[in-house]
């Protein structure tokens, strides 16, 4: 049997969603970057926090869209921190790089398990 696909209208509204919640995303990632020369712990942290309450919530496809999938996603990027390790390894700053990467991984997940126990919280 065919796999049956949501009508056009219902995807274009879905773009959208995701489009207006990734320019401001984008916009406050661009201007994190130039005010704090690219602090991509706190931007990562951050959106981490943010889809951890998002989870949290009640299901809510359309805000998963617009603030999960549009905003965070443009807000965190996995790879400008990788490149950020990569330049720090390319100068022989094995630790800088080793730190960057666990310190970005452990405000992460602590970041994002407290944005999903306080999404749990506001939905009771």
């Amino acid at each position: 049997m065919p796999e049956s696909r949501p009508p056009l209208r219902i995807e274009l509204e879905e773009l959208l969603l995701v489009a207006l919640g990734a320019v401001p995303g984008a916009l406050l990632r661009w201007q994190w970057a130039v005010q704090l020369q690219d602090r991509n712990v706190l931007v990562n942290t951050l959106g981490a926090a943010i889809l951890g309450l998002l989870a949290g919530l009640p299901a809510a496809p359309r805000r998963q869209l617009l603030l999960g999938i549009g905003f965070c996603g443009s807000l965190t990027t996995f790879s400008s921190w990788m490149l950020a390790a990569m330049r720090d390894l390319s100068r022989g700053e094995w630790g800088s790089a080793v730190g960057l990467i666990v310190l970005t991984l452990g405000l992460g997940l602590g970041a994002a398990a407290l944005g999903l126990m306080l999404g749990r919280m506001w939905r009771r």
